[in-house]
């Protein structure tokens, strides 16, 4: 698999998401992030987009969000079990295999992602996660978990100019959670979720400031 082709085309379709501003419909909105959706064009799903303000510099969110081993996300994301390394492909791609808790009351059994993911840094000081599933010969399906896809997803961590204290995080998810789960729970977990990690990264960079 040319894993960083397809790292550097999900790379390439967020650029395309954050320069295309059109379709989307708000979902839900709270004091830290504005939810919205449209139908994705990548699976028989939606693309879901966030957007808010946190209270850090870029280098602080991005060390709370940046996806590496032992890094602080498994800590603070309460969507993440578990994240693992199983390729470093070069120094900004690597192979990893992300495992989740059951969720949403139990509806949603745990499940396991395995995506490629790039890091990149653009000129203007912004810094971009982005992913897209994959499958690797060292990450078969496991038992306890239903294998879940990750289409053309990231996160773009955005200086604001003039407030070095502040960033903007504009977000992207598209995720088919395989199994069997009724459209209108999947249609209810997404913006939900999407709040809850907006929430927990509010709080997680001001403990890093504290």
């Amino acid at each position: 698999m040319d894993y960083a082709g397809l790292a550097e085309a999900a790379a390439e379709k967020m650029g395309l998401y954050r320069r295309d501003p059109g379709g989307w419909r708000g979902c839900r909105r709270t004091s830290e992030v504005s939810v919205s959706w449209r139908p994705s064009a990548e699976f028989a799903g939606n693309a879901y987009r966030g957007e808010g303000i946190l209270p850090a510099s870029p280098q602080d969110v991005w060390e709370c969000i940046k996806p590496v081993a032992g890094g602080p996300r498994t800590k603070w994301d309460q969507n993440v079990k578990d994240f693992e390394v199983v390729e470093a492909v070069s120094a900004t791609v690597s192979v990893c295999r992300t495992t989740t808790p059951s969720a949403f009351m139990r509806i949603i059994s745990p499940r396991e992602f395995v995506d490629v993911v790039l890091m990149k840094q653009f000129e203007d000081g912004t810094m971009l996660s982005a992913a897209t599933n994959v499958e690797h010969p060292l990450c078969p399906p496991q038992p306890n978990f239903v294998r879940g896809f990750n289409y053309p997803c990231g996160c773009f961590c955005i200086p604001l100019p003039g407030e070095p204290d502040r960033t903007q995080l504009l977000s992207f998810f598209q995720t088919d959670l395989g199994g069997y789960l009724p459209q209108t729970v999947v249609d209810s977990f997404f913006p939900a979720s999407i709040a809850g990690f907006y929430s927990n990264l509010t709080k997680a960079v001001k403990a890093l400031k504290a």
